[in-house]
């Protein structure tokens, strides 16, 4: 007598079709009994936190939504059953601080900025669809986009499918002790190179989505410098602009062979060298680092000029023009 293995539940993938409809939900595809089933793309915990329900947030199109206004179609069953769980438990160890981050699963942490990022593209999705249909024309987005966003679509499953990632992590983690104002609330978001950055309490967070851990090797002399420092904002800044540049410059589209055995969805990394000679990351121009570095520096007003004053060397707050180690309890700059 034969025994088949249980094949394990379907993968669901929205970019074959483009199904982004508000009738389906966005992780298992499984249709809605109505379009108001939907939760909050930005959690409501966070919200009330730091009172961002009617702040403004800017789509890639430059207009504005609140942060209340960003809502994803989800079946009340998955957002009982793992994403209500999942935000629980991120958001207990979000109000202890950068101890209990530390302690986290980081699976957990790329799954929730996951969920968040995803939301939002989600919707920057369902609005560029409305407004080329509304010009009579079909719906236009890069195939590395979509090979990006579906991958990073596929990772989120690993919250509702027995998803076991083969000998890899699918992202980079950088997380530091951070002397905030514990008011502020700084979030940033590239949705084209999948990075993430979010600085509250007394940490600072940094998540490339879909390298594979490329910006981590990268970084890693740096990291490896200043990863048990407590960091002034000015200095988390300055490495997030470091990630933030370096994601831009990685040059591979992560590719993944899918593979169901047992019970269980295998996903193996296929490695990132390829068949390309050339190195993973461009060329890093400081000129465009210092442009970078000028828009991260907002809130104290640094200008490209002073930032590359000496092109070979931009300004920093991290390192000292001998190399060693600047404290960020001595930077005087007001927070």
């Amino acid at each position: 007598m034969l025994i088949f293995a249980a094949m394990p539940e379907q993968i669901y993938s929205p970019f074959t079709d483009f199904t982004f409809s508000n009738r389906k939900c966005f992780l298992t595809g499984q249709t809605l009994s109505t379009e108001e089933e939907k939760i909050q793309v930005f959690p409501q915990w966070l919200m009330s936190r730091y009172q961002l329900e009617d702040k403004p947030f800017k789509m890639l199109d430059e207009s504005m939504a609140t942060y209340k206004d960003i809502k994803i179609p989800c079946s009340a069953q998955i957002n009982e059953a793992v994403l209500e769980p999942l935000e629980n438990e991120i958001a207990a160890a979000f109000e202890i601080g950068y101890e209990a981050i530390k302690n986290l699963d980081d699976l957990k942490l790329f799954q929730w900025a996951g969920k968040l990022l995803y939301g939002i593209i989600f919707n920057e999705i369902q609005t560029g669809i409305k407004q080329q249909h509304a010009q009579g024309e079909e719906f236009n987005i890069s195939e590395s986009i979509i090979h990006k966003f579906s991958n990073l679509h596929l990772m989120l499953q690993s919250l509702n499918l027995p998803i076991v990632f083969e000998d890899f992590k699918p992202y980079s983690i950088f997380l530091f002790k951070v002397d905030n104002n514990p008011e502020e609330f700084g979030y940033r978001d590239e949705i084209n190179t999948l990075t993430f950055s979010l600085r509250i309490k007394d940490f600072g967070l940094i998540i490339c989505l879909q390298d594979n851990g490329a910006n981590r090797i990268y970084h890693k002399e740096i990291f490896d410098k200043i990863k048990n420092e407590v960091l002034h904002p000015i200095q988390f800044e300055e490495f997030c602009g470091r990630v933030f540049y370096s994601a831009y410059l990685f040059n591979r589209l992560p590719e993944y062979n899918v593979l169901p055995a047992g019970d269980s969805i295998y996903i193996e990394a296929m490695p990132l060298r390829g068949i390309s000679s050339k190195p993973l990351f461009d060329d890093w121009m400081n000129k465009i680092y210092g442009q970078v570095l000028e828009s991260f520096w907002k809130n104290w007003g640094f200008l490209l000029l002073e930032i590359i004053k000496n092109p070979e060397k931009p300004m920093s707050f991290l390192f000292n023009p001998d190399g060693s180690l600047i404290n960020g309890a001595m930077i005087e700059l007001p927070h």
